[in-house]
Parts: C-alpha cells; structure tokens; sequence
C-alpha cells in the first residue's frame, strides 16, 4: 500500500470518495468508488487513466451507457449458494433489473464504432439469456409472481378467480333480496380468517345457517360465514395452498438458474461496477476541470496551475474560482523544498495538494491542473501532517512527530514522498530546526524526495546553502498585505506573524510593544525578506508582460503575413477574372465577325478583314501583362541538342530545338519557327528527343513530325486528287492550331477555285474564307479561317 489510513485521512483522501461515489449511477458502482484505494502496479494505473480520458471523451460528445437500476447481488449470491436456498420475488426482481441495466450497457458499446479499452471492457460482459427471458416471464414490476410463471400456477389463480366470483355473487344476491336484507348492518362483503363473511345483527342471531368467524367490538356485529359458501370457501382455501406450494417450487426452480449462473453474475456486476466507476471519474473530472498528467520516470514533480479539488467543492458541486492555481515544483535535482511565509498563506494547502494529486492519480483519476503537468509515480508516500499528540499513549505533540519521523526514516528510498508540515515545531526552535537539518540530510541521502513547511529561520538559511534543497515563498500582495496563495521559488519567505496579527485586527499598542521585544535586527531581517518576495514579484510581473508582449508581436506579424498573402491571392483573382472576360469578349467578336464574313462575303473588303484581324490582335497583345504567369513545372536547361524537345513556360506548348545559339534557340512550333531565350524554357525530365538511336546503330525511337505550312498549292492539279490534299491539310492545320491558311489554286477557268471553296464551305472547322488581297495574288488564293476549338 502507498500510504497508511491515518495519510489518507490526512490527506482527506476518503472525502473525495464520496464525491466520486456521487457521480455513480449503480449500486456496485457507488460501493467501488466507496471502497477506492491507490493502485500498486504502474500497469493498473496507465489502463484506469486511458479508460477515464476515453468516459470524458464520450461525456464531451453527450453520450454514455445508462447504468441505473443495477443492484449489488453479493450478498444474494452469496446467500443462494446453497443446495435449495430460495429467493425472494422481490430480490428475484433486482436481479432481472441488474441483469437489463448488463444486457443494456454491454448492447450500447457493441453499437460504438470506436474501438476502446472501455468498450472491451464491457463486451466481456456474458449475456445470460435464458435466466434474464425466465425471470422476465415470471417477476412483475412490483416484485411479485406473475400468472406466466407456470402453466400450473397461472391455472390456479384462474380457477381462485372463478370461485371468489361465484361466493361473491352468492352473498351479494343474500344481501340484497328482500328477506333478509334487514338482518345485515350493512350491504358489505368482507373477509375474516380468509373466508368470506357478512355482517350480521347480533339480533338475528341464529335467523341465518352459517358460521360466526367473528364480531365488533361493541359486540353488535358478527361477521358470518352462511352456510351457502361453506364450500365455496373451502375450495378457495384448498386452492390458495396449492398456489403457495406452486409458488414456491417457482421461487426454488428460479433460485437454482441464479445459482448455477452465480459466477457470471459476480463477473458482470464487477465489470459494469468498473465502467460506472470510469464514467463517475470522467464526470469528476469535467466538474473540476481535471486532466491526465504526463507519467514520468525521472524522479520531478512538476504541477502547474495546479487547484486543490476539494477547495473548489460547495455543497457537492464545483466553483473554479474558489481554489487559487498553484505551482509546485521539485526538478530532478532538487531533493527537497522548504517552504515558509505568513500563517494562512497557503503552505499547507501546498503540501496536500501534491499528495493528495499523487493518490489520484494512483487511483486512476484525473487531477485539476495544466495538461503539460508531470508526476512521477512515487511508491510510497509518508505524511506528517497535524497534531500527533496522544493522551492515551502518553504522547506529547513533539514526541509524537518524533515517531513518525523515526518510522519515515526506516522506510524512506528513491521511491519515497515525504510530506512535513510544520517541521521542528513543539520545542526549542534552534534544537527542533537543528534536528530537521539533519532528518533531510538523511532523507536527501537515502533518495527520497522531500516537500515540509516550516517558520524558523535556520531552516530557510540551510535551504539556501544546499544545492539539493530549494527554498519557496508563498506569495502575498504587496499593497493589502493579503495572500495570495501562490509559491514563488527562489528565496525564503517571510512568516509575517506580525503583519498577519495586525490584518487580523490586534490592537496596535500589542503589536507595537511586540516589534520592540522582536528586536530591531530580527525586524529589519523580516522586512527584507518581505521586500525581496515584492521586488521578484515585481519582476516575475514584468516578465510576465514582456512574454505577452512577444507573443503578441510575433501573433500580429503572422497575422500580416497572411493579410499579405490574402491580398496576393485576391489580386491573381481579379486579375485571371478580368483576363478571362476579357478574352471571351474578344473570342465572342472574332466569332461574330467570322459569322458576318461567312454570311456576306462580298460586303466586307479583304483589307477590311485584314484591318479588323490585327486590331484584335492588339487587344490580345495589350491583355498578356494582365495574365496569371504560367508556373514552371519544370528546371530552365542548362545544355540542349538539336532535335530535343522542350517546353515554352510562358506558352505551355512544346516545341523543338532546331538551332542553338549562345543565349537564345531556334524552335520549331507547329510549323513556324521562332526564336526564345534559354530562361524561357523548360527541359523535360527525362530529356526527350524527336529522334534518338542506341549506341549499337539500332532505331529506339523515331518520332518525326510533317512539317506543316500554312500554305497549301493545289496549281495544274485535278479536282479529286486535290481537294484530298486539301482535306488532309485542314485537319493537319487544326491539329497544328493554326489560325490561318493560304490555298493556291489560280484562276484558269475557275474549276478549281469553285470546288476548294466549296469544301471550305461545308467544312466544320472552318470558320470562314475569303480571297487574298489583290497585291497578294487576289482570286488566284483563297484565305481560310479556321477554328481555335
């Protein structure tokens, strides 16, 4: 065990049980979070955290298994493990509930999609069928021996029915006819010693056959059973044992099904108990604003913004702003932290806050603290905390801290947390300072680690003077004189009893007439250490905001950059949206104008056409600095070959090398040549050639274009053979993007002009076609337009 009752007790440990206990909604849940202890095994504790973080996760997102409505069944099944034990209906009843809240919770994980150490957890969960159908068919909701639960007894109370019908009815026809009615009290029906009676004037007395079962008190009554359902009630009797005897083989066949099913129900409850416990400390811990701390080995406590949960606690709920967040700290190198300041200042609270955190997180519970917090596991924990005075064992306060002491010292290691409140109190302040010096030498030497508050200077300057213990200071505020609960490290605190006295409203003479029998010396040591704690907060304070201050910095210098990149992005928006309708403006009046030229060839000059074709030309040339530059998708070339095939960047089109010169190269695009700088273009990788042959001679490749003109001469040939050729070069044109092509085909008697126009006509790519101008060969060549798509 990691600590002794009497530390948990300290600790207060048992109190938080019964918060935990709280958030449980079962029976077997609620005695589990009552009997919680610290867990031994590092295994244990790591499986009990995953499967709290994964009951927050699920209380985060609304949903979790409804476990209300589960009994403990120990004591039942203890009780029915003997050969023909019975069970009550009414425990019989909390075992079928049990058994639905099992078959529900086991039934909600299987529906989970996710996979988790809860969910395997309740999976294990064997579903009892038959036992839950048969207790089902038999129990009642209010605990009672339904007419199902056998043939025999459901028969039974039906035959009981009918009998208490026909007596009913027998007496009510005695009650109401006319000859007898005045011998009754009253028309009542009623029932004394299980029969059937009436209540009959002791004045008729012997006016009516039947027996006396009983009478009022006043004597002026008898309740008479007449002689008319003497059977009747006899039979009614008869049947009523049978049904007891009926009822209780019921109860005797039910109780043997719980007992040989005793050990699945015993696994069930434990396991169901564990998933209760597991929601109840993910409840816990959303209450409090609980984390998972960083498990480490090295032997750091290292707990920020940590709150004491049971500070925050208010009538069972949780305030946040109640407990101040804390800091306590104890590096690897530190063995121990001595920690002094003002009474009420909150050293104490320190102190329980580390080992009451520790026993939680050894119960698998989450703590209220930063989640960059770590902890070290610490097997053993040792806690002298409060007044250990004993009457009965002769024990003074001092003695009794002594033992304690003594018994941490046996036990203490590398695995060990003590925890020392008040340290060396109870005697001479020198000879009690002086032995804590030498139990923390001891304690420092065995490895444990070490966390005591204390008032006494000789015990702060010993702090200061040893590497491997470190003072802290609780914190006040400088200006109200007021705590503020918090630790600063570093330097010693003051214990300001004086300050406290006079905040706490002692007259002043007193408090003046004490600071005179105080000394001035010891007085100016006391204001010097209350300086010091101002001057660090002062600076920790400033630190603070040159920290925000940075970050602030550094928050608006990304959030410019990603104003900047904004606009960046917003400006190649706009400008690729006007590009865009820009060109299809332009593309819209080339097509009008094609349609024009088409429709009336002889109304538009070919100078006209010519004029019209460069201005929009110009407009195109005027719209590229406003658009999108095309991004390289690949490295400008450092050396080329003729016949290589590279890419234009700024055109996206290949094209291949026909000569190189020393900055610029001559290519070959689509049957024109043109001449690009080395920058402009972009060498495949890897390279590609239009031609290229291995070393032994033999052809790898041969892809060879046609070269493609944009004039076509069809002079001196037949009509066939050349609108064939035309054909061809059309196609060859359009697969090459030209815009525009030339036919020659003279002027004769005009044959061959009248059939190339023809084709051109009901040619889907050409999108229009007119002679050339007079100076450049006029009717004897004819222009064709031909399609971007």
């Amino acid at each position: 065990m990691i600590c002794n009752e009497t530390a948990l007790q300290r600790l207060e440990y048992p109190r938080l049980r019964t918060l935990l206990a709280g958030q449980t909604q079962s029976e077997p849940g609620y005695l589990q979070a009552e009997q919680l202890m610290p867990l031994s095994d590092q295994a244990e504790i790591e499986t009990a955290l995953t499967e709290v973080d994964e009951a927050v996760q699920w209380l985060i997102d609304e949903q979790a298994p409804s476990l209300g409505g589960c009994w403990d069944l120990s004591a039942l099944l203890g009780a029915v493990r003997a050969e023909g034990s019975l069970i009550a209906a009414e425990d019989l009843l909390k075992i079928a509930q049990s058994l639905r809240v099992m078959e529900g919770c086991r039934l909600w994980f299987k529906m989970q999609s996710q996979k988790s150490s809860l969910a395997r957890l309740a999976l294990g969960m064997t579903s009892l069928v038959e036992l839950q159908r048969r207790l089902q068919d038999a129990i009642g909701s209010r605990g009672e021996l339904l007419d199902s639960a056998s043939f025999e007894l459901g028969d039974l109370r039906y035959q009981m029915r009918l009998t208490r019908s026909r007596i009913k009815q027998q007496l009510d026809q005695l009650l109401t006819g006319d000859q007898h009615s005045s011998w009754f009290q009253e028309r009542l029906i009623t029932i004394r010693n299980n029969r059937y009676v009436v209540p009959l004037k002791s004045d008729c007395r012997g006016q009516l056959k039947g027996f006396v079962q009983d009478e009022s008190a006043s004597g002026q009554t008898l309740y008479l059973e007449p002689s008319q359902v003497l059977e009747g009630n006899n039979r009614l009797q008869q049947l009523s044992r049978e049904e007891q005897r009926e009822e209780r083989r019921i109860l005797l066949e039910l109780a043997g099904l719980v007992r040989k099913n005793s050990t699945i129900l015993k696994s069930n409850q434990g396991l169901l108990a564990r998933v209760d416990l597991r929601f109840a400390a993910g409840r816990l811990s959303r209450s409090y604003q609980g984390c998972r701390p960083e498990l480490v080995d090295a032997s750091i406590v290292e707990l920020k913004q940590a709150r004491h949960p049971l500070l925050m606690e208010v009538d069972g709920r949780f305030d946040l702003s109640v407990a101040v967040e804390i800091d306590v700290l104890l590096g690897e190198d530190c063995q121990a932290l001595v920690i002094s300041g003002p009474n009420t200042g909150g050293k104490s609270v320190a102190l329980k806050t580390l080992g009451l955190f520790l026993l939680m997180v050894r119960s698998g519970l989450h703590v209220p603290c930063h989640p960059d917090s770590r902890l070290h596991l610490y097997q053993y924990l040792h806690v002298d905390i409060g007044d250990e005075q004993s009457i009965a064992q002769n024990l003074s306060t001092f003695s009794g801290h002594l033992l304690k002491i003594k018994g941490i010292l046996e036990q203490a290691d590398t695995e060990t947390l003590v925890l020392l409140d008040e340290a060396g109190t109870g005697t001479d302040p020198a000879e009690g300072a002086a032995l804590v010096q030498a139990v923390l030498d001891q304690l420092c030497q065995q490895g444990a680690k070490t966390l005591l508050t204390t008032h006494l200077g000789q015990l702060k300057h010993f702090a200061h003077g040893q590497a491997a213990v470190e003072n802290a200071a609780v914190e006040f505020d400088p200006e109200t004189l007021a705590p503020t609960y918090r630790l600063r490290y570093g330097i010693p605190g003051a214990s300001s009893a004086l300050t406290t006295a006079s905040r706490l409203g002692l007259p002043q003479p007193v408090i003046q007439r004490a600071i005179q029998y105080l000394g001035q010396e010891e007085h100016d040591h006391s204001a010097l250490l209350s300086r010091l704690n101002t001057k660090q907060q002062e600076l920790e304070h400033e630190l603070l905001q040159v920290k925000q201050s940075r970050l602030e910095a550094v928050a608006a210098q990304q959030l410019r950059k990603q104003q900047l990149l904004q606009l960046k992005e917003k400006k190649q928006e706009i400008l690729g949206r006007a590009t865009r309708q820009a060109d299809a403006l332009i593309a819209a009046t080339e097509s009008r104008l094609r349609k024009l030229r088409k429709g009336t060839p002889g109304q538009i000059s070919p100078q006209q056409a010519i004029d019209e074709r460069q201005q929009l030309v110009t407009a195109r040339e005027e719209l590229t600095p406003f658009k999108p530059k095309q991004k390289r998708s690949g490295s400008a070339p450092i050396r080329l070959e003729v016949g290589e095939l590279v890419r234009i960047a700024a055109l996206g089109i290949e094209a291949q090398v026909e000569r190189l010169h020393e900055t610029t190269v001559e290519l070959q695009v689509g049957g024109k040549r043109m001449r690009q700088p080395l920058e402009a273009l972009e060498q495949f990788e890897p390279r590609r050639f239009v031609a290229s042959f291995n070393s032994g001679g033999q052809i790898t490749r041969n892809v060879v274009e046609r070269q493609i003109h944009s004039q076509l001469k069809l002079i001196g040939q037949r009509v066939d053979d050349a609108l064939a050729k035309l054909e061809r070069f059309i196609d060859d044109a359009s697969l090459h993007n030209l815009q525009q092509v030339e036919i020659i085909h003279g002027s004769g008697e005009g044959i061959l002009r009248r059939a190339v126009r023809e084709f051109l006509a009901n040619e889907h790519g050409v999108t229009a076609f007119y002679a050339a101008p007079a100076d450049q060969g006029g009717e004897n060549i004819t222009i064709a337009e031909l399609s971007d798509k």
